[in-house]
């Protein structure tokens, strides 16, 4: 099965660790079997927590691990001017109308504190779908009115077509945050389409997000992501088998060229990590030993 194009779409939002790596490592993997090209892709909305540094980490990465990628930014600079997604920002607003226009959200003023008191899994629940709050009111996010979200199906990489059921966790999904900024659901299709992206590569943990955009995607008719392929990986485990993250202070690859350590010892670690039983040394014994 061949695409034309996959992505790598790291935050600038903090230094790229262990886990960011084995998910690039699996996209350039499906994209060398399935002949598609590489974009890379960075998801730069949250200026609270945008720092340059981490946008000139994602390219030290790169580099420093040889992945190379056919379309995108190759400076901070470059990025900045041309590729960042404040470009796209009358796209993200326009997406939002035709949302509004087709009565696909409401709005919710809900704080987390108020979620947690309304249900103790701390799932939103759609307590404000009914108390018809104007959606131009300060301090209210939109929400997408999955209520009567039936089976969704996405294309996999492995089998095929596929329908889920949309988990509590992914219901009632935010589109527009109270900022009145696009949300991160929305602005990951938008740019998906924006790119002509066919193939999607992503962790186990942002399965909820696929489906979630997959009911914007029908909501608003756009087919080109509704055709998309998705391919979900297992997720690389830290110490006490939890998900390596920037915010816990995951290693990070930068941290580890600090001591000295060469792309061949990075992926030693890597193979440790995921407990393969040959040593790896190498992006061809990665992808030796990668079942796909």
């Amino acid at each position: 099965m061949d695409f034309k194009l996959t992505r790598l779409a790291p935050t600038p939002s903090g230094f790229l660790h262990l886990g960011n790596l084995y998910s690039f490592l699996i996209t350039k993997t499906i994209a060398e079997k399935s002949s598609a090209n590489i974009l890379l892709r960075i998801d730069d909305l949250d200026r609270e927590r945008y720092r340059t540094e981490y946008v000139q980490d994602i390219f030290d990465t790169l580099d420093f691990m040889e992945i190379a990628y056919d379309q995108g930014p190759k400076t901070v600079q470059e990025f900045e001017q041309e590729w960042s997604q404040t470009h796209r920002m009358s796209s993200y607003l326009q997406a939002l109308e035709q949302i509004k226009e087709r009565n696909l959200v409401f709005a919710c003023d809900c704080t987390r504190k108020k979620i947690q008191q309304l249900d103790s899994s701390g799932y939103y629940l759609g307590h404000c779908q009914v108390r018809n709050i104007p959606l131009e009111r300060n301090d209210t996010c939109w929400r997408m009115d999955t209520f009567d979200t039936d089976f969704i199906k996405i294309k996999t990489y492995s089998e095929g077509e596929k329908s889920f059921t949309l988990p509590e966790d992914a219901a009632f999904f935010i589109v527009r945050k109270k900022d009145k900024l696009p949300a991160y659901q929305l602005t990951s299709v938008i740019d998906d389409i924006h790119y002509g992206v066919d193939l999607i590569v992503r962790g186990n943990d942002l399965f909820g997000s696929t489906l979630d955009q997959q009911i914007i995607s029908n909501g608003l008719g756009l087919k080109s992501f509704q055709e998309s392929t998705f391919h979900h990986h297992l997720l690389l485990k830290g110490p006490k088998n939890k998900k390596l993250s920037k915010s816990d202070g995951a290693t990070s690859i930068q941290s580890l060229r600090k001591e000295g350590k060469n792309p061949s010892e990075v992926y030693q670690i890597l193979g440790e990590m995921l407990g393969l039983n040959t040593p790896i040394t190498s992006f061809e014994d990665f992808k030796s030993q990668l079942s796909l």
